[in-house]
């Protein structure tokens, strides 16, 4: 069994526990398994029906209540199992979705970090940073006194505060390509890599391998 996750960026497949990535302009291969798949974007989903057109869309068998208009399956996915949490999807975007007593009640998004990198390089070359400038020790509750630590400051302040106005005493849960770096600045959160594709298989283990 293949699970896929087909996103924005790039369309995800979980074949044998690993992740294999491909990206707009790549070929995306016939599979001999069965794939179960969800997705956010209609192009990329075309392009994998065309080479395997038996994929199972997972998303008629997620009951998923919530007033949010346009949550995307994927969070939907993310937050599936989850009781009193706060689920972050650290990714092109960052999606952030409140969960209270099993009941999906709002959230919000911001831009992803790279994102944010692309704004600050666009408006200065001076302001151009990257993931790998960050002082793990920069101190948020100081002034900066130089212009990529001002820079990391202002993001993820941005980032920070509003999450842990919101999560109160909820875990905090991360996932997406960002996640883990993120987590780093909350006491109560853990990362899990894999999430969306362990619900996607808890989903199916649930539904007796839906057809």
């Amino acid at each position: 069994m293949i699970l896929c996750d087909i996103g924005n960026t790039s369309t995800k497949f979980f074949i044998d526990k690993n992740i294999k990535n491909y990206y707009k302009n790549d070929k995306i291969p016939k599979f001999k398994d069965d794939i179960f798949y969800i997705s956010v974007n209609e192009k990329a989903t075309k392009k994998l029906l065309k080479k395997n057109p038996h994929a199972k869309n997972l998303a008629s068998f997620i009951d998923f209540k919530t007033s949010y208009i346009g949550l995307g399956v994927d969070r939907a996915v993310a937050c599936y199992f989850e009781e009193n949490s706060v689920v972050i999807d650290a990714g092109s975007a960052i999606t952030v979705d409140i969960i209270e007593d099993k009941k999906h009640i709002g959230g919000f998004i911001f831009l992803g970090l790279n994102s944010f990198f692309k704004a600050y390089k666009n408006i200065s070359k001076k302001l151009e940073i990257s993931k790998s400038d960050f002082e793990k020790n920069i101190n948020l509750d100081k002034i900066p006194l130089q212009t990529k630590d001002a820079v990391f400051f202002a993001l993820l302040k941005s980032i920070i505060l509003p999450i842990k106005e919101i999560c109160k005493n909820k875990n905090i849960i991360f996932t997406g390509g960002n996640g883990e770096f993120l987590s780093q600045f909350f006491e109560n959160s853990i990362y899990k890599k894999d999430l969306i594709f362990e619900n996607m298989k808890r989903i199916i283990d649930a539904n007796n391998s839906p057809s």
